[in-house]
């Protein structure tokens, strides 16, 4: 008796399909998805059962089933899907010319950095909670939707007084784009990532937020009055006001040196 045909290409698929199935672990780890996963595989495994045992009735019940399971999948797992599919997206920077096509230029100002910093700083020494979202080119409206429209210009008696314990907007996220806030009481979506436990709330959602997006995420500690910044999936805690202003500077500067770039490229 032979043995089953192996060679190099079958070995290059087992890997390919082991990284997919670790991708999508990764995904929905913390989420009802593996659930869901289960109890799609035991239907599937039902209907082969059945299938073998030429039980005509049930085996074409079930086979309703799982002829539109992948539709059902989509529905189901839609929102792990696109923050999958985001995560995909934003570690592809060398295909960073296809997201600049599809967003608007909202490149943001420098001469905001002072009142954010200002109120960071003013809020961690009353150890108020803050969770504010600084956006950049992704498109945050599917965000800001979800919370409370407000198009302000930026001061720091406003993000104080937004984030103020007792005020019917502190709590989720307030969204700045170029000057103005223009939504609070944002709700991000929260890391599925391993994280210390130490960690809280805001500073999961900050990082869930920066997976997804290029957006700057600060966070102000309810409990140590710290400052954090998220970036890019990483969070970096106790920032002193200082370091973040000059942060932030680096940023916005690296940002208007490639938005200056662009324009001469095109002309």
């Amino acid at each position: 008796m032979g043995f089953i045909p192996f060679n190099f290409i079958d070995l290059i698929d087992i890997i390919l399909v082991a990284a997919i199935l670790f991708w999508i672990y990764r995904a929905t780890r913390g989420t009802n998805a593996p659930y869901i996963i289960t109890g799609i595989i035991m239907i599937y495994l039902m209907w082969v059962v059945v299938r073998t045992l030429n039980m005509e009735l049930l085996s074409s019940i079930l086979g309703q089933f799982v002829s539109v399971g992948v539709i059902g999948m989509l529905i189901v797992f839609q929102p792990e899907i696109r923050r999958f599919l985001q995560m995909i997206g934003m570690r592809q920077k060398g295909l960073n010319f296809i997201s600049r096509i599809f967003t608007r230029n909202n490149s943001t100002s420098t001469h905001i950095i002072a009142p954010i910093v200002t109120a960071c700083r003013e809020m961690a020494a009353t150890k108020t909670g803050a969770l504010i979202v600084i956006g950049r080119q992704s498109d945050l409206k599917l965000i800001t939707e979800g919370g409370i429209a407000i198009d302000a210009r930026i001061s720091t008696p406003l993000l104080e007084n937004i984030f103020f314990k007792n005020a019917p907007l502190h709590d989720g996220a307030v969204v700045i784009e170029g000057d103005r806030i223009v939504a609070a009481k944002c709700i991000l979506p929260v890391t599925q990532s391993d994280v210390p436990k130490s960690y809280g709330t805001r500073h999961r959602a900050a990082i869930g937020m920066s997976e997804i997006s290029d957006a700057i995420i600060l966070v102000v500690s309810e409990e140590t009055g710290g400052i954090s910044i998220a970036q890019n999936g990483t969070l970096t805690r106790d920032i002193a006001p200082e370091e973040l202003t000059r942060i932030l500077q680096h940023n916005f500067d690296t940002g208007h040196k490639k938005k200056h770039a662009r324009q001469r490229a095109d002309r």
